[in-house]
């Protein structure tokens, strides 16, 4: 039985309508700043990630250059003269300073 109640229906509709709105909306500004925070979280998870990648890649080539350095003398006596300026004895070492290479590719 379908029983007319005029304008009073249709406000209770609404009003209810509203209700589940106004709950909806409540629920959804309750979580925005977790959900923001959520967010700001994942970022800092994706930066660190990558910080992460390059620093074992660094750890990597440094590990690389000390297995070189104690398994290859000439690459120690490279290095000891390209960095320390060392000679052999009987050896001229010339430096040039305040020289740069202007190379461009094409």
């Amino acid at each position: 039985m379908n029983v007319n109640l005029g304008i009073w229906g249709t406000l209770t509709r609404v009003v209810v309508f509203l209700l589940l709105l106004a709950v909806v909306l409540g629920i959804a500004v309750w979580y925005l700043p977790l959900i923001q925070q959520n967010e700001r979280m994942r970022k800092e998870v994706l930066r660190l990630e990558v910080q992460v990648k390059r620093e074992e890649e660094t750890n990597k080539l440094l590990k690389a250059s000390i297995d070189v350095l104690r398994n290859e003398p000439k690459a120690v006596e490279r290095l000891a003269r390209e960095r320390l300026g060392y000679a052999k004895p009987g050896e001229i070492v010339i430096r040039a300073e305040g020289t740069t290479n202007n190379f461009s590719a094409q």
